[in-house]
C-alpha cells in the first residue's frame, strides 16, 4: 500500500496536520493488511507531521534509521532518531544506504557518498549499524519493473544485503 495510490499519479503531497492523521489513518485502519508477521512503514526523512502523528498514534516496536553516509543527509538521519527515542519508540539501528559504487566492468569501489559516516553517527549516538545497501543499478532497474532484487535476483549479492538487514532487525525486534 502506498500514498500514492491516495492521489493522483502527478499530484504534489502538500499535507500538513489533519490531513496527514486522516491519510494514516485510511492506510493503517481501513486496509485489509490479512495475518501480518510484520507491518514496515517507509516514512520520508525528518521530523515532521508525519513522523510525530505516527510515533504518536500507533504503537511501533521500533525504528530504523536509513541514510546515506553523506553529511548533509546525516544531520536528518541524527534528528530522526533523536525525534523517536525522545517519544519513546527504539531505535533498532542505523542502515547506510547507497554505501559503495562497485563498477559493473573493472569491479573497482568508489564511495560516491563518502565512506563509513552512517558508522560513524551509529557509533556517536551508541547505536548499532543492521548494514549496507550498495550503490548498484541492479536494485534501481529490478525497483523500477515492480520486481525488487530480493524477489528478481534473491540469490545476488544486492539482495542478501536486505536479507541480512531484514534478519538483523528481527533479531532485535525478537529480544
Amino acid at each position: 500500500m502506498s500514498m500514492g495510490f491516495l492521489v493522483e499519479e502527478t499530484d504534489p503531497i502538500v499535507w500538513r496536520g489533519l490531513m496527514v492523521m486522516s491519510a494514516i489513518e485510511r492506510l493503517l485502519r481501513q486496509v485489509d493488511w490479512g495475518q501480518l508477521d510484520y507491518l514496515v512503514i517507509d516514512m520520508p526523512p525528518g521530523t515532521g507531521d508525519v513522523q510525530l502523528s505516527i510515533s504518536q498514534n500507533v504503537p511501533i516496536s521500533g525504528a530504523v534509521i536509513v541514510s546515506t553516509p553523506q553529511d548533509i543527509a546525516l544531520l536528518d538521519a541524527r534528528r530522526g532518531a533523536e525525534m523517536f527515542q525522545k517519544v519513546n519508540v527504539p531505535v533498532l539501528g542505523l542502515v547506510q544506504n547507497m554505501s559503495v559504487f562497485r563498477c559493473p566492468k573493472c569491479e573497482h569501489e568508489t564511495h560516491i557518498f563518502g565512506a563509513d559516516g552512517a558508522r560513524q553517527l551509529a557509533a556517536t549516538m551508541g547505536l548499532d549499524i543492521l548494514g549496507d545497501i550498495p550503490l548498484h543499478i541492479n536494485i534501481r532497474e529490478t525497483c523500477d519493473l515492480g520486481k525488487p532484487v530480493v524477489v528478481s535476483d534473491p540469490e545476488s549479492s544486492e539482495a542478501k544485503a536486505y536479507v541480512d538487514i531484514a534478519q538483523e532487525i528481527i533479531i532485535r525486534l525478537s529480544n
